[in-house]
């Protein structure tokens, strides 16, 4: 394989593992509060999805542009203040944009400054890598992590509202199961697709075992 097309492989890799392989919620459990909190609709997921998809990447972005510059000491306070500073910005926008979204997320919004997977990213990635993979990473884990939320939101909207992004879907006999929109909702349907994730890795294992086993075989 040649070194342009094992960079391509590379830099691939790097985006495509944060949409599932690696995803930030279904594998690693990162950024539970707004997973469980907001995700009651679809709107609210996928804004809150957008929202740290851009914190990440903006935030990530800076800390690898001056990785080589701060100092080890104050490494962390200064990856706060870069996050810090691209989470106001954004819950100014959301606030311009629409009151009742922002009433909705609530202090969501700026609790994306305590998200572990934007610290994570930042601090085991950006702050070691160079600014055209950590851009790649920072993509894959923010749509990865909006993926997760709306996998969430979609059946919790379906199921305790009988709507999608607001459009009635049922008609006015369906009877909605009011816990989804609740907070135990929220813990039953991360607990299944918890359980799908689970059910695709361990086939994945299994197929790649039988895979190995046939490939031994034809070779004795």
């Amino acid at each position: 394989m040649s070194t342009e097309a094992s960079e391509l492989t590379h830099n691939m890799d790097t985006f495509l593992k944060g949409l599932w392989r690696q995803n930030p919620v279904f594998i690693f459990l990162l950024g539970m509060c707004p997973v469980l909190a907001v995700t009651n609709t679809v709107i609210n997921s996928l804004a809150m999805g957008v929202a740290t998809t851009f914190v990440l990447f903006m935030s990530t972005f800076i800390v690898s542009c001056i990785r080589k510059i701060v100092p080890k000491e104050v490494r962390i306070p200064t990856f706060i203040v870069i996050i810090a500073t691209f989470v106001t910005m954004v819950e100014y926008a959301i606030q311009a944009i629409s009151l009742e979204l922002y009433d909705n997320l609530g202090a969501f919004i700026a609790l994306i400054v305590v998200n572990c997977l934007i610290m994570g990213r930042a601090e085991a990635f950006a702050s070691k890598n160079t600014l055209g993979r950590t851009m790649l990473d920072a993509l894959g884990m923010g749509i990865g992590f909006t993926f997760a939320l709306l996998c969430l939101g979609v059946v919790r909207e379906i199921l305790g509202s009988g709507s999608f992004m607001g459009i009635d879907l049922f008609g006015e006999h369906f009877q909605p199961w009011a816990i989804m929109i609740l907070p135990p909702g929220a813990f039953l349907v991360l607990a299944g697709w918890l359980l799908v994730f689970a059910w695709w890795k361990e086939r994945q294992q299994h197929r790649q075992m039988a895979e190995a086993a046939a490939e031994q075989e034809a070779v004795t």
